[in-house]
């Protein structure tokens, strides 16, 4: 689920025309926790998942693919 969930946090930056680091800027998070969270190495925290939701507009719930 690890890709998948980065794959879709990418689909969705990428959506709002967005960059990793704008994305990780805008979160207050480092660019390589994007990054890695999209390349499927790290699985972000709720506090994370929390932040990027807040940027791309979403809710924490749409960030899990189903």
């Amino acid at each position: 689920m690890r890709q998948t969930l980065g794959r879709h946090i990418q689909k969705l930056r990428k959506e709002k025309g967005l960059t990793q680091e704008q994305l990780a800027e805008r979160a207050g998070l480092a660019l390589t926790s994007i990054a890695y969270i999209e390349a499927g190495y790290n699985f972000p925290a709720f506090e994370t998942m929390y932040k990027i939701s807040q940027v791309l507009g979403v809710k924490i719930k749409d960030l899990i693919p189903f």
